[in-house]
């Protein structure tokens, strides 16, 4: 059953206002935070060829700002992108099934106060999470080619 986002936002704001809450790791634990050099526009264009250039596609482009925009908030432009490589996120998913909640992998771009930001989780912190070797060579390549990802968004 597909939802509309203004139930997810009643049912999100129902739940906020009865005062439920999860047990939440302290802001940015386990994310890795780098400042672009470019606009909005250029670094999800950096982004995408970056990943394009990897073999990879963008699975989905979540539009944060269009999302509030429909149900008549105002958020500064956000966007994040969810990717990834089976032959890599599968390996890990065997090794412990709830992996599959932080893959496919994702990137995030927000425009700070006109400032853009780029955020992605740590590998390492993944692997931790979910009682893995951080060691494991595919975390890795994972880290590495996330590290590439964000500094080809950022950079000039």
């Amino acid at each position: 059953m597909k939802r509309s986002n203004g139930a997810f936002v009643a049912a999100f704001l129902l739940l906020w206002n009865t005062g439920i809450r999860a047990e939440t790791a302290p802001p940015q634990q386990g994310l890795v935070v780098v400042d672009s050099a470019n606009t909005m526009a250029e670094t999800e264009a950096r982004l995408v060829g970056a990943l394009d250039r990897a073999g990879l596609k963008v699975a989905a482009k979540i539009d944060h700002q269009a999302n509030a925009k429909s149900v008549g908030l105002d958020l500064s432009p956000t966007v994040l992108f969810i990717f990834g490589n089976p032959k890599a996120g599968t390996g890990l998913i065997e090794l412990e099934r709830t992996v599959g909640i932080d893959l496919p992998l994702k990137i995030l771009l927000w425009d700070d106060k006109g400032k853009v930001k780029i955020a992605y989780n740590d590998p390492a912190y993944i692997a931790r999470r979910h009682g893995l070797d951080a060691s494991l060579p595919v975390l890795t390549q994972i880290a590495a080619a996330l590290q590439r990802f964000a500094a080809a968004a950022a950079n000039k």
